[in-house]
């Protein structure tokens, strides 16, 4: 098992790197000048505009800038300086990035339970009402734009019906309040957000439950289980979801880092104080150290999105663990 972790990270490394180069490349290449996203409109003496690109590095060739940063964060884990913010990527790291993993927490949650459930229900009632509108809902929800669905349903739940809050993290004046109920305020603002997030990834999972459930169905020993008696229920979610679990297992250790990659839209609908929308708001100012540094997070979840999938896989079928030997050789 260490060398087939091993294998998978020696392969996830290049792949880190490529991605930080590319979107290095495409940063560099978008239109306006840094220095005058930091400057503001206000007009400045010559020297002044000499001495802030000097001080941000701007005067330097991209190579360079890029070969400095790098070298930086490799061996002196400096995250570097947000120019549209003043302040160290460290920072703001600090302060979003639990906003945003407890967005991706609650959605990966909500994900996994109702694509399994709602993928069994579609399987176990194969051909009737149930099975249709859970197919009929998981298509229009996979195809609906998640901005669109969040712009609705704020609409709904926040406008018409009052009955979630459509913005923000806490209430005003939550910070003085006794814990309890700090965080069921935090429950509060983030059903809308959680939700909206949980509800696209979850109609592709039914869909990936219901395929693997049914082709378990037919097989040989579903067959045999209930010659021997086994009842309806247990064949169902002990032996067939079992069996279709290979899949899914590879889903889910995808699905972590496609809901933080598409908290962006989410928080930004939303105002949610993340992750997501400090990208967002970096990528408008062209602040290309926290976009960096967001997108290679990106990029490594993915990465061991991928390892953690491929090692339950090994874990649950050891046949792919001979696989990967006898491919390496």
């Amino acid at each position: 098992m260490l060398r087939f972790v091993v294998r998978r990270l020696l392969v996830a490394v290049p792949l880190v790197l490529g991605v930080l180069t590319l979107v290095f490349v495409l940063v560099e290449t978008t239109p306006g000048d840094p220095a005058d996203l930091v400057l503001g409109d206000r007009p400045v003496p010559p020297e002044v505009r000499e001495r802030i690109e000097r001080a941000y590095g701007f005067d330097r060739p991209a190579p360079e800038r890029y070969a400095r940063w790098m070298s930086a964060l490799l061996f002196r884990g400096d995250l570097g300086w947000s120019t549209s913010r003043s302040r160290p990527v460290s920072q703001l790291l600090a302060e979003t990035l639990p906003a945003t993993l407890v967005l991706a927490g609650a959605a990966l949650t909500l994900h996994v339970l109702l694509g399994l459930v709602l993928g069994v229900i579609s399987a176990a009632r194969r051909g009737r009402w149930p099975d249709r509108v859970v197919t009929w809902g998981s298509l229009t929800l996979y195809a609906m734009p998640t901005f669109w669905l969040g712009l609705m349903v704020i609409l709904v739940f926040s406008y018409g019906l009052s009955l979630f809050p459509g913005s923000s993290m806490q209430s005003v004046g939550a910070e003085d309040w006794p814990m309890w109920r700090r965080w069921l305020d935090a429950l509060w603002h983030l059903a809308l957000p959680a939700g909206v997030l949980a509800l696209s990834s979850a109609a592709a999972m039914t869909r990936f439950v219901r395929s693997g459930v049914l082709e378990a169905l037919a097989q040989e020993f579903i067959r045999a289980a209930r010659a021997r008696g086994v009842g309806g229920s247990r064949v169902l979610v002990a032996h067939a979801l079992r069996n279709a679990l290979g899949p899914v297992i590879n889903l889910i250790g995808l699905s972590l880092p496609i809901l933080v990659s598409g908290s962006l839209i989410v928080e930004v609908v939303f105002a949610w104080p993340g992750m997501g929308r400090l990208t967002y708001d970096a990528i408008m100012a062209k602040d290309l150290s926290v976009v960096l540094i967001t997108t290679s997070m990106a990029a490594t979840l993915v990465v061991l999105g991928n390892l953690a999938a491929d090692i339950a896989l090994a874990a649950v079928d050891p046949r792919i663990r001979l696989v990967d030997e006898r491919a390496s050789r």
